[in-house]
Protein backbone atom coordinates (compact mmCIF):
# COMPACT_ATOMS: atom_id res chain seq x y z
CA UNK A 1 0.00 0.00 0.00
CA UNK A 2 1.01 3.68 -0.35
CA UNK A 3 2.24 5.92 2.70
CA UNK A 4 -0.26 8.03 3.29
CA UNK A 5 2.26 10.80 2.89
CA UNK A 6 1.76 10.55 -0.49
CA UNK A 7 -1.35 11.88 -1.40
CA UNK A 8 -0.74 15.49 0.61
CA UNK A 9 2.68 15.82 -0.86
CA UNK A 10 1.00 15.48 -4.82
CA UNK A 11 -1.35 17.94 -3.79
CA UNK A 12 0.73 20.51 -2.40
CA UNK A 13 3.12 20.01 -5.34
CA UNK A 14 0.51 20.48 -8.01
CA UNK A 15 -0.59 23.57 -6.10
CA UNK A 16 2.89 24.56 -6.20
CA UNK A 17 2.61 24.53 -9.60
CA UNK A 18 -0.20 26.12 -10.23
CA UNK A 19 -2.54 23.42 -11.74
CA UNK A 20 -6.06 23.80 -11.49
CA UNK A 21 -7.80 20.58 -11.87
CA UNK A 22 -6.67 17.49 -10.43
CA UNK A 23 -7.70 14.20 -12.20
CA UNK A 24 -6.53 10.38 -11.09
CA UNK A 25 -6.01 7.55 -13.32
CA UNK A 26 -6.00 3.91 -12.65
CA UNK A 27 -4.45 1.03 -14.02
CA UNK A 28 -6.39 -1.56 -13.44
CA UNK A 29 -5.05 -5.17 -13.65
CA UNK A 30 -6.76 -8.94 -13.81
CA UNK A 31 -5.17 -11.54 -15.45
CA UNK A 32 -1.42 -9.91 -16.06
CA UNK A 33 -3.76 -7.62 -18.22
CA UNK A 34 -4.43 -3.91 -17.80
CA UNK A 35 -8.20 -2.43 -18.32
CA UNK A 36 -8.15 0.36 -21.08
CA UNK A 37 -11.66 2.29 -21.80
CA UNK A 38 -12.63 3.96 -24.93
CA UNK A 39 -14.27 6.90 -24.98
CA UNK A 40 -17.86 7.27 -26.79
CA UNK A 41 -17.86 8.87 -30.38
CA UNK A 42 -20.07 12.14 -28.90
CA UNK A 43 -17.28 12.77 -26.38
CA UNK A 44 -14.21 15.19 -26.03
CA UNK A 45 -11.38 13.53 -27.69
CA UNK A 46 -13.77 11.05 -29.14
CA UNK A 47 -12.74 7.33 -29.73
CA UNK A 48 -9.03 7.59 -27.16
CA UNK A 49 -8.34 4.60 -25.04
CA UNK A 50 -7.85 5.90 -21.60
CA UNK A 51 -7.27 4.13 -18.08
CA UNK A 52 -10.47 4.89 -15.48
CA UNK A 53 -10.08 8.24 -15.06
CA UNK A 54 -11.68 11.48 -13.82
CA UNK A 55 -11.53 14.59 -11.75
CA UNK A 56 -11.28 14.64 -8.11
CA UNK A 57 -14.28 16.88 -6.37
CA UNK A 58 -13.29 19.30 -4.10
CA UNK A 59 -12.11 18.35 -0.53
CA UNK A 60 -11.84 14.49 -2.42
CA UNK A 61 -8.71 12.22 -0.80
CA UNK A 62 -7.11 11.14 -3.89
CA UNK A 63 -7.34 7.18 -3.08
CA UNK A 64 -10.98 8.45 -2.69
CA UNK A 65 -11.44 9.48 -6.07
CA UNK A 66 -9.57 6.51 -7.21
CA UNK A 67 -12.25 4.29 -6.51
CA UNK A 68 -15.16 6.09 -6.91
CA UNK A 69 -13.80 6.83 -10.47
CA UNK A 70 -13.04 3.13 -11.14
CA UNK A 71 -16.62 2.41 -9.82
CA UNK A 72 -18.30 4.86 -11.66
CA UNK A 73 -17.07 3.98 -15.04
CA UNK A 74 -16.50 0.67 -14.85
CA UNK A 75 -18.50 -1.28 -11.93
CA UNK A 76 -15.19 -2.77 -10.68
CA UNK A 77 -14.67 -2.17 -6.53
CA UNK A 78 -11.25 -0.83 -5.86
CA UNK A 79 -10.01 -3.11 -2.63
CA UNK A 80 -6.41 -1.06 -2.55
CA UNK A 81 -3.84 1.27 -4.00
CA UNK A 82 -0.71 -0.24 -4.08
CA UNK A 83 1.79 2.15 -6.00
CA UNK A 84 1.90 5.45 -7.77
CA UNK A 85 2.93 5.98 -10.90
CA UNK A 86 3.59 9.39 -11.88
CA UNK A 87 1.87 11.63 -13.54
CA UNK A 88 1.44 14.21 -16.11
CA UNK A 89 -0.07 17.91 -17.27
CA UNK A 90 -2.45 18.83 -19.79
CA UNK A 91 -4.73 21.36 -20.85
CA UNK A 92 -8.77 20.51 -20.31
CA UNK A 93 -11.22 20.90 -22.85
CA UNK A 94 -11.96 24.16 -20.91
CA UNK A 95 -8.17 25.23 -21.10
CA UNK A 96 -7.60 24.77 -17.11
CA UNK A 97 -4.58 23.48 -16.03
CA UNK A 98 -4.99 19.90 -15.47
CA UNK A 99 -2.87 17.14 -13.52
CA UNK A 100 -3.41 13.05 -13.87
CA UNK A 101 -2.14 11.36 -10.82
CA UNK A 102 -2.05 7.57 -11.71
CA UNK A 103 -1.95 4.95 -8.98
CA UNK A 104 -1.87 0.79 -9.54
CA UNK A 105 -5.70 -0.02 -7.85
CA UNK A 106 -5.70 -3.30 -6.94
CA UNK A 107 -10.17 -5.05 -7.87
CA UNK A 108 -12.29 -7.50 -6.56
CA UNK A 109 -11.30 -10.49 -8.45
CA UNK A 110 -15.36 -10.81 -9.74
CA UNK A 111 -17.94 -8.61 -11.27
CA UNK A 112 -18.02 -7.78 -15.07
CA UNK A 113 -16.88 -4.44 -16.19
CA UNK A 114 -20.01 -2.32 -16.72
CA UNK A 115 -19.31 0.95 -18.64
CA UNK A 116 -21.18 4.14 -17.79
CA UNK A 117 -19.17 6.43 -19.91
CA UNK A 118 -17.86 4.43 -22.31
CA UNK A 119 -18.50 2.65 -25.45
CA UNK A 120 -16.13 -0.52 -25.21
CA UNK A 121 -13.07 -1.43 -23.02
CA UNK A 122 -10.04 -4.20 -23.45
CA UNK A 123 -8.13 -6.05 -21.59
CA UNK A 124 -4.82 -5.34 -23.02
CA UNK A 125 -1.56 -7.37 -22.27
CA UNK A 126 0.99 -4.11 -23.17
CA UNK A 127 3.19 -6.74 -25.19
CA UNK A 128 2.50 -4.67 -28.32
CA UNK A 129 1.43 -1.08 -28.51
CA UNK A 130 -1.97 -0.52 -26.38
CA UNK A 131 -3.57 2.42 -28.58
CA UNK A 132 -3.65 5.16 -25.76
CA UNK A 133 -1.68 8.33 -25.59
CA UNK A 134 1.86 8.52 -24.88
CA UNK A 135 1.31 9.90 -21.75
CA UNK A 136 -0.48 7.05 -20.94
CA UNK A 137 2.10 4.69 -22.57
CA UNK A 138 4.73 6.40 -20.39
CA UNK A 139 2.48 5.36 -17.36
CA UNK A 140 2.25 1.78 -18.53
CA UNK A 141 5.51 1.45 -19.34
CA UNK A 142 6.37 2.21 -15.77
CA UNK A 143 4.18 -0.09 -14.62
CA UNK A 144 5.95 -2.92 -16.31
CA UNK A 145 9.08 -1.51 -15.11
CA UNK A 146 7.87 -2.25 -11.87
CA UNK A 147 6.74 -5.99 -12.09
CA UNK A 148 9.85 -6.81 -13.77
CA UNK A 149 11.94 -5.15 -10.65
CA UNK A 150 9.92 -4.29 -8.02
CA UNK A 151 12.72 -2.74 -6.25
CA UNK A 152 12.92 -0.05 -8.78
CA UNK A 153 9.88 1.83 -7.11
CA UNK A 154 9.49 5.24 -6.30
CA UNK A 155 10.02 6.87 -3.33
CA UNK A 156 6.64 7.26 -3.16
CA UNK A 157 6.02 3.70 -2.39
CA UNK A 158 6.49 1.48 0.60
CA UNK A 159 8.92 -1.19 0.74
CA UNK A 160 10.82 0.32 -2.03
CA UNK A 161 13.67 0.45 -0.10
CA UNK A 162 14.25 3.92 -0.21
Amino acid sequence: MIDETVYSTLRIEAERDEVRRLVVGAVVVRHHRVLILRRRRSDYLSGRWELPSGVVEPGEALDDAVAREVAEETGLQVTGISDYLGEFDYLSGGGARTRQFTFVAEVAAHGPVTLTEHDTHLWTRLTGEPPVSDEVREILGRYQQRQRDPRGWSAYSLGSGA
